[in-house]
């Protein structure tokens, strides 16, 4: 249990870890352990938040550090993924290639205008979130990674190999389920007690991306890998937070 916990922050954020075992015996629990970081996001919004406030730093670098936050504090790793998996996409190919395009290492055209599409969108949907909200939006980073994890123990693999296949083949898929469950129920249940309008309409919109990765994934690709997970985690935290600011001006 230890050593998936310490897998987890080592390889989805850049906290300081110990050195961890990466057999895959080790692994069994490793997704258990992945909504915990978004617990330390969401801590990070809602401390960073506070500090504007208290200091009254103008909106705009409010809405710029919370922009960067989430990105800093997982290493752009689900960014990485986001940008893979727009490129696949853009390139219209057959699936095989789209395949091999997710496992490319070099950085197309598309991935750099929809990576920068994503960052102002990402501006303009925080700049909208008014403080009061902020609670809300530390728990969707909780909700979004209860769902990816889920994904990843529930989903086919599209490729069979690569870090995701390692950790779809080595977890406990069961007991994993339930406490990913468990997850969402606590992200969602507060999430509500917080605002039932906003909180309500946010998990919603997070239900909805991921009904619609898994069409996608599977209309596309054949299935999710690691890329796509990411790509999912960013589409899901950027649309919770649109409708929490949508909420917001109701």
């Amino acid at each position: 249990m230890i050593n998936s916990f310490l897998l987890a922050f080592a390889m989805y954020s850049r906290v300081p870890m110990p050195r961890a075992d990466w057999s895959r015996e080790k692994m069994k629990y490793v997704m258990c352990f992945f909504p915990l970081i978004g617990l330390v996001v969401g801590a990070l919004v809602c401390g960073f938040s506070w500090f504007c406030g208290y200091l009254g730093l103008p909106p705009l670098f409010r809405a710029a550090g919370l922009t960067l936050i989430p990105l800093l504090a997982t290493g752009g790793i689900h960014m990485d993924g986001f940008l893979d998996t727009i490129d696949a996409l853009s390139s219209h190919q057959t699936r095989e290639k789209k395949l091999e395009i997710l496992k490319d290492s070099h950085t197309g055209a598309f991935a750099i205008i929809f990576g920068g599409v994503y960052l102002v969108a990402s501006l303009g949907v925080w700049s909208g979130i008014q403080r009061e909200a902020i609670g809300v939006m530390a728990l969707s980073f909780v909700f979004s990674r209860g769902l990816s994890g889920m994904s990843v123990v529930t989903f086919r693999n599209a490729r069979g190999s690569g870090m995701l296949a390692t950790f779809q083949s080595g977890a406990e898929k069961r007991i994993t389920r339930m406490v990913l469950a468990l997850y969402l129920l606590f992200a969602g249940g507060g999430m509500l007690l917080l605002s039932p309008v906003t909180g309500g309409t946010a998990a919603g919109a997070g239900l909805l991306v991921f009904l619609y990765y898994r069409y996608k994934s599977y209309k596309e690709f054949g299935g999710i890998t690691g890329d796509l997970a990411g790509w999912f985690l960013q589409l899901c935290e950027l649309f919770m937070g649109l409708t929490v600011a949508l909420a917001d001006c109701l």
